[in-house]
């Protein structure tokens, strides 16, 4: 196996003269099915094509673009696995000290909106080349979309980029249509006709089957006209029944769009050409084809049976490689696809609510393959995907009908036609747990313990606790007021305290002794320092300080997104509470580490304004004490015992939690 050339001397050594297609990453390559680069460049390998890659270009220097030459077909570009401002700045949007997609984990190897800088650079250095976006952060972006880093509503990055389509979604299908298309010597204007891709049109009359969204200028004028809209997209997100959607923008008033929200514009880059000039009205219309239909078993093996070399180029190697492959580097994807439907997450919109499975005998075959590796230790680190526990569909309809409209399989209760089996599941880590050199199969991608209780059977549950935790389970109850998981899409907190009952219970009937790490949000919309304080009570009965806790980020194309932005619940267009000040934000994640002295005037702060100063005292119900002397840390001096006769934590190691989270000695 050979790495896809990534230099003019590489094309040479490979015999390449002309490539068809050259890939513009944001991330460095990586030539494993864990990165969308390395799979969507495989996969054209296989159907006779020639790919090169160009990771990381210097983006303010066209000629960075033009390494590889002029490609016969098109570029295709994406900015990476992950959203480049995700990538670059934290909830708070501070600059991010690492990039774990770049070789040494080096931070500023890639611009802000990577997709559209890429695009409108590849633009200037070859005006007539396709140009497809793709990849999460295109995909994300495909329509009119809140931008919380600029905190603004965005066009679509065809308008933004000047691209000629936007393959969405995972992109398998798409992305070999498109190239067979541009091989047969179709024009890439003319290639309109493919799920799961976007394109712009100036002729709505040759569109058909269509449902036509506000323009961005409604969506611009009123956010409630942007949550109905939103919610239409999220509705036609499946397959089989979705709509072909079109967004019209109107050019007069959107001349300087693209100059006015151009990241590079300092960079003295001009701003974006759009191809294609307005109709009659002044409109150009950006149409989103349905989504491509799931892969079957047997596609999904194809894809990961093709030939990788399963590490980075090896023009790392001086630089450390690349960081992000030590977390995917023994590690198996079982699936794709998640039902679950959590309101804070983009799934819905990238790779659908059906789940795909790959089969047993695939997956075992990379299993062996990667005990070889020098690397390898014995333990599988993850078998799993967005939801490990998923291995079918949610229900035997949904591969011929598609998914439910309006209604959810898990939320607000599990759905009386899902299918909760987890035999296959069991069945295939059996394998895996037999396979000579393998000493242990750990599963660390998420479960829902929602559908894990739906089950009837206790053998996935049984065989979890004993063979598959590295001593304690990660889950996401994400918060424990019933108001803020309604928004969420979460089950109700009962559910979990059913569950870690159950935990506890399994655990010693198995003879093991594990813990359970909540996983928790704050600032989520419908959370108000009511259920801010609701959960740090909790937390405070509990005996339990989570070290990490994830402030809500309002990512592109997800409902909870849409909830901050708009205040309102797309689904049901009743206002949403939404703290947005960053001040009473930092409250909101104090309360739930209130036991942190460095947290001691916010979590006061926060108690003053919630009303409940009554958790401010020395009783036993008491989050903390009145201020007497102040430490270097400004909280309260403890008294000699507290934190032994309370179980407090401070935040460091050398303590451990039983199974539902209490904190005991080692």
């Amino acid at each position: 196996m050979e790495f896809l050339p990534t230099s003019p001397e590489e094309m040479k050594a490979q015999g390449i003269s002309q490539l068809d297609f050259v890939y513009v990453c944001g991330d460095a390559y990586v030539d494993h099915p864990s990165f969308g680069h390395a799979i969507i460049s495989r996969l054209l390998q296989a159907h006779g094509f020639t790919v090169g890659i160009l990771a990381q270009p210097d983006w303010r220097n066209k000629e960075s673009v033009m390494l590889l030459g002029r490609p016969r077909l098109g570029f295709l570009v994406s900015a990476g696995n992950m959203d480049s401002m995700v990538n670059h700045y934290t909830v708070s949007k501070r600059r991010r000290q690492t990039d774990a997609y770049t070789p040494g984990g080096v931070m500023g190897k890639r611009p802000d909106y990577a997709v559209t800088v890429y695009c409108r650079l590849i633009r200037q250095a070859y005006a007539d080349v396709p140009v497809i976006a793709g990849g999460i952060e295109a995909s994300l972006r495909r329509l009119a979309h809140y931008d919380y880093w600029s905190d603004s509503l965005k066009p679509s990055v065809l308008m933004d980029s000047g691209a000629d389509l936007v393959s969405y979604g995972m992109g398998e299908r798409s992305i070999v249509a498109i190239a067979e298309a541009l091989d047969s010597g179709l024009a890439i204007q003319d290639i309109t006709f493919i799920d799961g891709t976007c394109y712009s049109t100036r002729r709505l009359e040759d569109v058909y089957d269509y449902e036509l969204l506000p323009s961005y200028e409604e969506l611009r004028a009123d956010k409630r006209r942007y949550a109905e809209s939103f919610y239409t997209q999220y509705c036609n997100t499946d397959p089989f029944t979705a709509k072909r959607l079109v967004e019209p923008y109107r050019m007069e008033k959107n001349a300087m769009l693209c100059k006015r929200q151009d990241p590079a514009d300092e960079m003295g880059q001009a701003p974006a050409r759009l191809n294609l000039a307005p109709d009659a009205a002044g409109y150009l219309y950006v149409v989103q084809n349905p989504p491509a239909k799931p892969l079957t078993t047997m596609e999904m093996d194809d894809v990961y049976d093709l030939p990788y070399c399963r590490t980075w180029h090896p023009s790392y190697d001086a630089k450390g490689g690349v960081p992000a492959l030590a977390e995917v580097k023994f590690s198996l994807v079982s699936n794709r696809g998640c039902f679950g439907g959590c309101s804070f997450c983009a799934l819905t919109f990238h790779q659908g609510r059906i789940v795909q499975v790959r089969s047993h005998d695939s997956i075992v075959r990379e299993a062996e393959q990667m005990t070889e590796d020098p690397d390898f230790k014995g333990y599988i680190h993850d078998v799993g995907g967005p939801t490990a526990n998923f291995r079918h569909p949610a229900c035997k309809k949904q591969l011929e009908k598609g998914t439910c409209k309006n209604k959810q399989c898990l939320f607000p209760e599990p759905c009386k036609n899902l299918d909760a089996d987890h035999s296959d599941y069991v069945r295939l880590l059996r394998r895996l747990r037999e396979i000579p050199k393998v000493k242990k199969v750990f599963i660390r991608s998420g479960i829902r313990f929602d559908y894990l209780m739906a089950d009837r059977s206790q053998a996935f549950f049984r065989d979890l606790v004993k063979y598959h935790i590295s001593g304690q389970l990660k889950v996401a109850p994400e918060h424990v007021s019933d108001r803020v998981l309604e928004m969420m899409g979460k089950p109700k907190h009962d559910v979990y305290l059913k569950f870690t009952e159950a935990y506890q219970k399994m655990n010693q009937a198995c003879g093991m002794d594990q813990y359970l790490v909540p996983y928790l949000m704050s600032s989520h919309p419908g959370c108000s320092m009511k259920e801010a304080v609701e959960l740090a009570v909790y937390l405070r009965d509990l005996k339990y300080m989570p070290e990490q806790v994830q402030d809500f980020y309002p990512t592109p194309s997800t409902i909870s997104t849409c909830m901050y932005y708009t205040g309102l619940d797309p689904r049901t267009m009743k206002p949403v509470y939404v703290e947005k000040n960053p001040h009473r934000k930092r409250l909101q994640r104090a309360l739930i580490q209130y036991r942190n002295p460095e947290n001691y005037d916010l979590v006061v702060e926060a108690l003053k304004i919630a009303g409940r100063t009554d958790l401010i005292g020395y009783g036993p119900d008491c989050l903390i004490r009145p201020r007497r002397d102040k430490t270097k840390t400004g909280g309260p001096k403890p008294r000699r015992g507290y934190a032994k006769r309370t179980g407090a934590v401070s935040g460091k190691r050398g303590k451990k939690q039983d199974k539902t989270g209490d904190v005991r000695k080692k």
